[in-house]
């Protein structure tokens, strides 16, 4: 079965337009990995990203993702030997 990203968003953040951008870059890198992507309305300042359940991104926790990073919590995951290009390159200079 193929796995299910969620990203949950607060509303009075207005924070739609950036959850929309990150599952945008998720479902373009991992089109044939997903079985589904969805966006969760929140509220309180979340911003948390979940595969299966699973958290792998919490803004609480690690402040606002940069989309490398999420895309390589999500591979790790969904695709562990895919390869993500720059995304890589550029998390191992850092």
């Amino acid at each position: 079965m193929s796995p299910v990203v969620q990203i949950e968003y607060c509303t009075q953040c207005r924070w739609l337009p950036r959850a929309a951008w990150l599952a945008q870059e998720l479902l373009t890198t991992f089109e044939a990995e997903l079985a589904e992507l969805s966006l969760k309305p929140g509220t309180g300042g979340v911003f948390v990203v979940r595969v299966d359940g699973e958290v792998v991104w919490d803004r609480r926790e690690q402040g606002f993702p940069e989309p490398t990073a999420v895309k390589q919590a999500v591979r790790d995951r969904v695709a562990p030997g895919k390869p993500l290009g720059h995304s890589d390159r550029t998390a191992s200079q850092e």
